[in-house]
């Protein structure tokens, strides 16, 4: 379907208004040869100009949706009055931005170009997919996807299992064409995210193997045996408090923590680094932590490390870090900033690091 720029009012039959440079018009129509040529001779006697059409199926007929140029001064109702002469149901005019009007194959791929270059911003380009008034993402307890409002309503999961996506369109009900438009895209995100969490392989000089790749429960050895090797001050450096070993009851949560995920560094079959990535509940800035085997510092497992998480937060939308650092402990500050993060320390809390992530690369 060609794109444009939807206005937020819709013009009910009956209500004059100034031409606007295009109008974007849907009519309902029963599917027998014949019909569209009889609306378009229709619209030719009005001096309206046809400049796109799309047809999109739906039961008992077909809705066609029609972009043009109406003659200067032409009342929106003359139009409505002479689609319904002709047998037919207009069931919305609204102004269109010709700015935007480009063939479905470009539109498809520029929305789906937005989308994987900028992840936090799927919910406008599922807007603009489906010409919604609003699209906001809802946790999915509250997304009741039963409620359609007669198809003015639909709801699409974000894929992350725990959110969805909640479209409203007053103008006009949404038809099957359209939904499953936005179910592909919000399937391509998913597909994208599912790539870009995969493992990787870091590029080291001195050829050692290690990997990069999401923590498993099946890991819960391999970290516990990674607390184990690590120092009492390593440890502290972490968990800000004295402990020798992590609780084997901790093991779970390190792994698989609420909403988030883990991410381990592997060699052979240790671990030598984990770190963790947490939304915030309220939308706010996202959590990490790190912690790498003594034996392994300095030596960028780290800043790997921390790379990588950045990389899932972005595709998984988010648009701000934070760490909780000791005071005086500047070590992922350093790391932050060789990896161009930028770190700031939070007003008012020096051991609270926020960094913002660099967005779509253009």
């Amino acid at each position: 379907m060609e794109t444009y720029r939807v206005l937020p009012a819709q013009v009910h039959p009956g209500e004059e208004t100034a031409a606007a440079s295009a109008w974007r018009v849907r009519i309902r129509v029963d599917d027998r040869p014949g019909t569209l040529a009889r609306i378009a001779i229709r619209l030719a006697d009005l001096e309206c100009n046809i400049l796109g059409l799309s047809v999109l199926p739906v039961p008992g007929g077909v809705l066609d949706e029609i972009v043009l140029r109406p003659a200067t001064g032409l009342p929106r109702q003359l139009l409505v009055d002479a689609i319904r002469d002709e047998g037919c149901e207009c069931s919305a005019v609204i102004d269109a931005d010709l700015a935007e009007l480009v063939d479905p194959a470009t539109a498809t791929l520029a929305a789906a170009k937005r989308a994987v270059e900028e992840p936090g911003g799927l919910a406008e380009v599922l807007r603009g997919v489906l010409a919604a008034d609003v699209v906001t993402k809802v946790p999915s307890i509250e997304a009741n996807p039963a409620r359609t409002e007669g198809g003015h309503r639909a709801v699409f999961p974000a894929g992350d299992g725990g959110t969805a996506f909640v479209a409203r369109r007053r103008w006009s009900p949404f038809v099957e064409l359209e939904l499953s438009r936005a179910v592909a895209l919000t399937g391509l995100m998913s597909a994208v995210r599912d790539n870009v969490t995969g493992p990787i392989v870091l590029d080291r000089p001195d050829g050692a193997a290690i990997v990069l790749r999401k923590g498993v429960p099946g890991d819960a050895e391999a970290v516990s045996a990674l607390h184990q090797r690590c120092s009492m001050t390593t440890l502290f450096h972490r968990y800000h408090t004295g402990m020798r070993a992590v609780p084997r009851r901790w093991l779970h949560r390190l792994l698989m923590p609420p909403r988030g995920s883990s991410l381990l560094a592997v060699c052979g079959r240790d671990v030598i680094g984990l770190g963790q990535l947490i939304p915030s509940a309220n939308g706010g800035a996202a959590e990490v932590s790190l912690l790498v085997e003594d034996s392994w510092q300095r030596q960028g497992i780290g800043t790997a490390l921390l790379s990588r998480l950045a990389v899932l937060a972005e595709a998984g939308g988010e648009r701000e870090l934070a760490a909780v650092c000791l005071p005086g402990d500047d070590s992922l500050y350093r790391t932050a900033a060789r990896i161009g993060l930028r770190p700031e320390r939070t007003p008012g809390d020096s051991g609270t690091l926020r960094f913002r992530l660099p967005g779509p690369r253009v």
